[in-house]
């Protein structure tokens, strides 16, 4: 089994782990779906940027100039990433990792009542830190859209 995710504090942000209880009934999602197509968007540059190298004590002209490629902070997209999850209301954050067990195939579309309360009993911790370090977010995110018969295609017209 692998170990729960932890959030800067060392405690597990959701309790993977958890019993599942029986499916309260089904339902659409009470989130916008374009703000999942935004998490998608910003999700798939936040995988696309280049995360630079290490720095270290090198001569920048020794080492080709590569050391010019790292980044003091958080990329400017994660941060925004992160601003608009922490943003979301308590509701929509669940809907929002209740979306991405769908997609990632932990529940059935038809257990969407039942994944947002299992995302709410097992909150532990930050729901952007937890998403963000989900890899292939973007594409459980649009996996559940689907399931729910919405896309991002109109979304991302234009943004793209």
């Amino acid at each position: 089994m692998s170990q729960p995710e932890k959030d800067f504090k060392g405690k597990p942000v959701f309790d993977e782990s958890a019993e599942l209880s029986e499916p309260l009934d089904d339902g659409m999602p009470e989130i916008n779906p374009a703000k999942i197509c935004f998490v998608i968007v910003k999700s798939r540059e936040l995988a696309a940027e280049d995360m630079g190298v290490e720095s270290d004590a090198s001569n920048a002209s020794d080492d080709g100039f590569l050391s010019i490629l790292t980044t003091a902070g958080e990329a400017p997209t994660e941060k925004e990433l992160r601003s608009f999850i922490d943003a979301m209301d308590v509701d929509e954050q669940n809907a929002l990792v209740a979306m991405m067990w769908i997609g990632r195939g932990d529940f059935e579309a038809h257990d969407w009542k039942l994944a947002v309360t299992e995302a709410l009993a097992r909150r532990t911790g930050s729901v952007s830190h937890y998403l963000l370090g989900t890899p292939l977010l973007s594409d459980y995110l649009e996996t559940a859209l689907a399931e729910f018969d919405e896309s991002c295609e109109d979304f991302e017209m234009g943004r793209l």
